[in-house]
């Protein structure tokens, strides 16, 4: 197959963590030619989508990881399918390319995730198709509700909408300190929508990510785990990543997601649950490949690429 990679830039991966890189590893060892690009990189011209396209090779060396072996403008459509990995925010440059990645498809290019569902699913947002398996929950820019909300629940988490790697999480608990001042900041006195939900105290235990490839829910999940002091386990806030069996709990929430989320067009997900909740749906490049591999053996990108190839003969 011929797999291009709509990814940040190359340079900036790191080897041991990166789960793109973990595709591209896995992908190279079965043969397949590989190729990136950046969201920049692409254009439309006389109504075609085109990128600057580079093949690479991969090195084994930690030092210099890929070399460029040619960089040539050609469509998405080229390729038998293109891996959409860029890294959030998922701001209005973000939104641009999945419309042009749109385009490329009307134009036979196969992209995954699809890049209409990676724009139609906000993470934070996408929970509320699926109010069985979240907590009590509020979607609003009104701080009368918060702090209705809040009198109700007494110990409850806000977040902006928007938000990646735990940034702009508060916690307020029965006291209520604070929380007007949060609400005016998150919610920019009104003018911005946020998430506020019932504190989940199993948090202790673990933010864990449940990756689902292909319609299926991978057997090893990644609690993330907060440092002391912390309501966040994002690895990015200082969380520490401890690989395990998926729960039967987050199985159940896997499985109930897994197919509909496909015939979405997501073939990637990321789902984190907190206890028996799931807390948000992930789409854009879902992580944890290498940490759960290094971990328990489960050859993550193995599955993953799997997934791929199966999409040449369905």
């Amino acid at each position: 197959m011929k797999i291009a990679f709509a990814a940040d830039p190359l340079s900036g991966f790191n080897l041991a963590k990166d789960s793109t890189y973990a595709m591209m590893r896995e992908a190279a060892a079965r043969g397949h030619e590989l190729h990136a690009f950046r969201h920049a990189d692409m254009i439309v011209s006389d109504g075609r989508v085109q990128a600057n396209v580079s093949r690479i090779r991969l090195t084994g060396q930690a030092g210099s990881w890929f070399q460029v072996e040619e960089t040539r403008q050609c469509a998405p459509s080229d390729f038998d399918v293109v891996v959409e990995r860029t890294d959030p925010p998922f701001n209005m440059e973000y939104i641009y390319a999945t419309y042009l990645l749109e385009l490329a498809e009307s134009q036979g290019a196969r992209v995954v995730n699809r890049p209409a569902a990676i724009r139609n699913h906000n993470e934070k947002l996408a929970i509320t198709g699926f109010p069985q398996f979240t907590a009590p929950t509020l979607v609003t820019s009104d701080a009368a509700q918060v702090r209705a909300f809040h009198a109700t629940h007494r110990d409850i988490i806000l977040k902006p909408l928007d938000g990646m790697g735990g940034t702009g999480i508060f916690r307020v608990r029965d006291d209520g300190l604070n929380l007007g001042a949060i609400v005016e900041t998150l919610t920019a006195d009104g003018a911005r929508t946020i998430m506020v939900q019932r504190f989940i105290p199993e948090i202790a235990h673990g933010d864990r990510r449940v990756l689902l490839i292909g319609g299926k829910v991978v057997p090893y999940c990644l609690a993330r785990i907060p440092q002391a002091g912390e309501v966040r386990g994002n690895l990015a806030a200082g969380g520490t990543g401890v690989a395990m069996p998926v729960s039967e709990r987050e199985r159940e929430i896997g499985e109930a997601l897994a197919p509909v989320l496909l015939e979405r067009g997501l073939l990637l997900v990321g789902l984190d649950v907190i206890g028996h909740h799931l807390t948000e749906i992930n789409v854009t490049s879902p992580t944890c490949f290498q940490e759960i591999m290094q971990q328990t053996g489960f050859d993550v990108a193995g599955m993953f690429v799997d997934a791929l190839e199966n999409l040449q003969t369905n």
